[in-house]
């Protein structure tokens, strides 16, 4: 009865309950032939194909690491297409850096997402205004809702996206709403530039300052630009005058440092200032910028020019006196001092004690017609070429008669602006050449224009001297760095056009070392107020020439200027000094 089961047709595939099932290797090549099993050919067939795919698979992912690794995803054309991969353009940017002289950047752009709409897509526009609305917690619902109704293709939502806002509203799907590559501009010193730099508009085109004078260079060229500004020292100016408009509850400020051989600006201050990188507009006083635009009758520190002028006209001699025993009457004018010495002076104490009397007889004694052409040639009459919108064009006397010249020669009269002043003191002590002030790094230096002899460019850096040794100056005798320069005090107009007492702008302009003239410094305070320290003094030798002092005693070692503590301090004193009396 079992042998049929038994025989040996059967036997190889009959197996008893519990035995070991061992598959010889005939039976092995029997369930993988066609003829005998075809489902066990299509699980060998489709095993094959994984193994193939598998093998495919490992090779790519083989090249893409290597690829990876050398840096060439962007660059490998056949991964690309092989996988179909879809590279995302960068997104360009259009508008160069701003650099200072050393290189730091200042201003640049970076890549954003603009956020915008098409209402004809719009399906449901006051649901895509409320979820808008939740993301963009500055943007109110009613104005989200009137954009997305507008008729038309287009309109802008919001500009400048962060990253977490663009996942979210992409998120939501909502049609209509689509995204751009933007461009926004930063500024990462904030306030420091905010005057000199200016800022962009949202569609990132310059509005103020060298952004909008260069705005052209700066779209159309991806070099950077760079300033003739020193980073460093343009935040320790601002820092120190900052400190003193607090001490001085001054109304605002301005300073300027200058190459005096280049006419290079290394540092220009404004305050107030305000933030470039805030969308909001700031107010109008903080936007003014006081070293540019504002137009000002400098007070005393005119009489350096008025002194040069006379003593370049060949009129007057360093060794000349002048009467000042009394005020000076003139026509339509009486010329007092403010705390006169009463008696005759000459030159170099005319500048040290600042006589107006004593300035308006040098510049009478000259002439006005010499006068006119000298203020006219250091650019008085003109509005700067600086690299900045914002300018001042100087207020000028129409008539210069005998008591415009009297006036204009202690500083009233005549009103510029401090970048005026600065540029043409520059021209008095470096030699008598005038070089037209720039915010731009030179890469070589100009010739020049003269406008005064070397000889009295030489005897202007030693009055000056005297006035900051000797005179309303000595507060700024930083030891070491050979300061010279000259105070100014100008009372400013009432809204009747009447001069206020106690209102005044104080003015220090210097220079340092003033034996080989490297920088020159000024400093302007609006209203400063009198403190205890000033015992009830509101003039410039109280609160400008400190500020000034402080300022050069930081920042010469910034500009590697080695102090020489061993310096005769009245070795570029050593002048003609006259002092006759009648």
């Amino acid at each position: 009865m079992w042998g049929k089961y038994f025989s040996r047709e059967n036997r190889d595939n009959f197996y008893l309950p519990g035995q070991e099932i061992k598959i010889g290797r005939s039976m092995a090549l029997r369930n993988l032939t066609c003829e005998k099993d075809p489902l066990s050919t299509c699980r060998f067939r489709v095993l094959i194909a994984i193994m193939g795919f598998m093998f495919v698979y490992l090779v790519i992912a083989l090249r893409l690491f290597d690829v990876c690794l050398s840096g060439n995803l962007g660059r490998s054309r056949n991964i690309e297409e092989a996988m179909h991969l879809e590279v995302m353009p960068e997104n360009p940017i259009k508008r160069a850096d701003i650099v200072d002289r050393n290189g730091t950047i200042i201003a640049t752009s970076l890549p954003t997402v603009n956020l915008f709409a098409n209402p004809k897509k719009m399906l449901n526009p006051q649901k895509a205004a409320v979820e808008l609305a939740r993301i963009l917690p500055d943007l109110r619902y009613e104005d989200i809702l009137a954009k997305l109704k507008r008729r038309g293709s287009f309109v802008y939502i919001k500009r400048n996206l962060t990253p977490s806002q663009q996942y979210q509203i992409n998120y939501l799907g909502i049609p209509g709403l689509e995204f751009e590559n933007g461009e926004k501009r930063i500024y990462p010193h904030k306030n420091l530039f905010a005057h000199v730099i200016g800022n962009t508009n949202i569609d990132n085109t310059g509005i103020s300052g060298i952004e909008r004078k260069l705005d052209e260079r700066l779209t159309h060229s991806d070099i950077p630009l760079k300033l003739s500004i020193d980073l460093g020292v343009q935040d320790t100016i601002r820092e120190i005058l900052r400190e003193g408009v607090s001490k001085f509850s001054a109304n605002g400020a301005t300073a300027i440092l200058m190459d005096v051989n280049t006419s290079e600006v290394i540092a220009m201050v404004s305050l107030p200032d305000f933030d470039p990188n805030r969308t909001q507009n700031p107010s109008s006083q903080a936007q003014f910028n006081m070293a540019t635009k504002g137009v000002y009758e400098p007070g005393s520190v005119l009489k350096v020019f008025n002194t040069a002028m006379s003593l370049e006209s060949g009129k007057v001699k360093v060794a000349d006196t002048f009467d000042a025993t009394q005020p000076l009457k003139l026509k339509y004018n009486v010329i007092k001092d403010y705390r006169g010495e009463n008696r005759w002076l000459s030159v170099p104490e005319i500048l040290i004690h600042s006589s107006n009397i004593g300035s308006a007889r040098m510049a009478l004694k000259a002439g006005g017609d010499e006068q006119k052409e000298f203020m006219r040639k250091i650019g008085f009459f003109n509005e700067l070429p600086i690299e900045v919108p914002e300018k001042g064009k100087p207020l000028v006397p129409r008539r210069w008669g005998e008591g415009t010249i009297a006036t204009v020669a202690f500083g009233y009269g005549l009103a510029v602006t401090p970048l005026h002043v600065i540029t043409a003191f520059s021209a008095m002590i470096n030699g008598g050449l005038y070089h037209e002030p720039t915010l731009l790094k030179k890469e070589q230096n100009d010739d020049g224009r003269r406008v005064i002899s070397y000889n009295t460019s030489q005897a202007m850096r030693k009055l000056l001297r005297l006035v900051v040794v000797e005179g309303s100056g000595k507060r700024a005798n930083v030891k070491g760095y050979e300061v010279a320069g000259k105070t100014g005090t100008a009372n400013k107009l009432s809204a009747e056009g009447k001069y206020v007492d106690k209102k005044v702008r104080t003015t220090f302009v210097s220079a340092f070392p003033i034996s080989n003239p490297k920088y020159a410094l000024l400093l302007m305070l609006d209203e400063p107020k009198a403190t205890k320290e000033t015992w009830g003094f509101v003039t410039s030798g109280w609160n400008t020439v400190p500020t000034a002092g402080k300022i050069i005693e930081a920042i010469a070692p910034q500009l590697n200027l080695k102090a020489n503590y061993d310096l005769d301090e009245l070795r570029n004193t050593r002048i003609i000094e006259a002092s006759y009396s009648r």
